[in-house]
């Protein structure tokens, strides 16, 4: 590489990193728009978490083969993007292949790895494209996926694709050139791919492969940082975000529910037959929230939002949900990319607006979530327990329907039906207390 060249590859290093810290510090900007929630306990059981759902892929796996190949791509392309430690410094001072002298057999080992990483990578996304658009397996079809969502999950499969394509030409031209009489490039690796597509540059000239390599190197590196801030558009932010997203989650059995502090104190009250029913309370003002539930994305903790924008879009929660199965309109997929779209629509509010949301007229609930969705889950947790990176939809399924019915009085009448029954007669059932027990003078 020219001198020229090294400037120019600063330059795109600068521009594409830049880009991509600017995103990362929108994504914390927008979770921290959420609630504040204490998830700093039992850190111990947070790092084995992470360490089993998020590095370790243990939830993954329950369905073999999806989740086998997943670990072929996730494997494969964090472990062949070591290399670019290498590939950044090599285009920076002009070296070529810069580890391999300090490295030796390890150094032949590596690349070895990589290369057969990037087959298995190829492999599997050409089985992910095929489930997806030849097989068409239900929970890709979906329509919450319609538009796109749909697209997105093709693109990427052709990003990777593209970039494994790349890094194996790469090689194999670099192989070329050191086989080459007189050795272009010096001795190092081990290609046990790309040694059978290096016969491709047979008969070219030593200038012609040099700029075709060269070519190749380029677009890997410039396809990477492309990729790395297609990110922050994509769903595959979950590659970061998993990791945050498992250390942070619920560690609370998975069938207990949070209660509001200051409804359970009254309630407390309003049980103690000691306490003065005429006797002023104390006023907690923190203990008192603004806003009882969930109408907008504001009004959701930060956790939530980190999980809005971890979904991976796979479906599983769909698929594994009763409601969604009877033909309910329910899909916990949706309501996490719901979430998500309705949160980079108050971001770029607050961008548009010097760092100040400007009310527009529009919120989570009604204009994103139809309470028809929200009142059709069974509270079963079956999204919760199948999702690969512990995010929960009922969480925030739970907060909505408290907001409909503590803030607006919209539950369903079954339910309010329910409720006025337990508040005139201590039992969900109409009769009263006295008469509970007719059923067994009955023959």
């Amino acid at each position: 590489m020219s001198y020229l060249d090294n400037i120019l590859f600063a330059i795109l290093l600068i521009v594409g990193f830049g880009f991509f810290a600017s995103s990362v510090k929108k994504i914390i900007r927008n979770i921290n728009l959420g609630v504040d929630v204490n998830r700093k306990d039992n850190s111990k059981a947070r790092w084995k978490n992470m360490a089993l759902i998020a590095l370790g892929q243990s939830k993954m796996v329950r369905r073999p083969v999806a989740g086998i190949l997943h670990i072929f791509v996730y494997v494969g392309f964090i472990i062949i993007n070591i290399e670019l430690l290498e590939i950044i410094i090599d285009g920076l001072i002009g070296t070529h292949r810069v580890f391999a002298p300090y490295l030796g057999v390890v150094y032949d080992i590596l690349i070895a790895s990589f290369e057969i990483l990037a087959l298995l990578v190829i492999f599997a996304v050409t089985v992910f494209w095929i489930r997806r658009n030849v097989i068409k397996l239900k929970r890709f079809i979906n329509p919450d996926l319609n538009g796109f969502p749909r697209s997105d999950a093709n693109y990427i499969l052709y990003f990777e694709t593209v970039l494994m394509i790349l890094f194996l030409l790469m090689n194999a031209s670099d192989l070329h050139l050191q086989n080459v009489p007189g050795g272009v490039f010096h001795k190092a690796g081990s290609f046990p791919v790309s040694q059978f597509i290096a016969p491709i540059f047979n008969g070219m000239s030593n200038e012609l492969v040099v700029l075709l390599f060269e070519v190749f190197w380029w677009l890997h590196i410039a396809g990477i940082l492309v990729f790395m801030n297609y990110l922050y558009f994509s769903k595959h932010l979950h590659i970061l975000l998993a990791f945050p997203n498992t250390y942070f989650a619920n560690l609370n059995p998975e069938g207990q529910f949070d209660n509001l502090e200051s409804v359970t104190k009254e309630v407390k009250l309003m049980m103690d037959p000691n306490a003065d029913p005429f006797a002023a309370a104390p006023v907690d003002e923190n203990a008192v929230p603004s806003k009882f539930g969930a109408s907008d994305v504001q009004d959701l903790n930060w956790v939530q939002l980190l999980n809005a924008y971890t979904c991976t879009e796979c479906g599983r929660c769909t698929s594994s949900c009763p409601a969604n199965q009877t033909g309910k309109k329910l899909s916990p997929r949706k309501i996490m990319m719901d979430t998500r779209d309705r949160l980079q629509e108050v971001g770029k509010n607050i961008d548009a607006n010097k760092g100040v949301f400007v009310p527009d007229n529009k919120t989570l609930l009604n204009d994103y979530i139809t309470p028809e969705e929200l009142w059709a889950c069974t509270s079963c947790n079956a999204c919760v327990e199948e999702c690969p990176v512990n995010i929960s939809p009922l969480s925030i399924i739970m907060d909505m329907r408290r907001y409909l019915v503590m803030e607006q009085s919209a539950a369903p009448m079954s339910l309010n039906a329910m409720m006025t029954n337990i508040e005139n007669n201590g039992a969900p059932w109409q009769y009263s207390q006295q008469d509970r027990l007719n059923w067994k003078n009955e023959n």
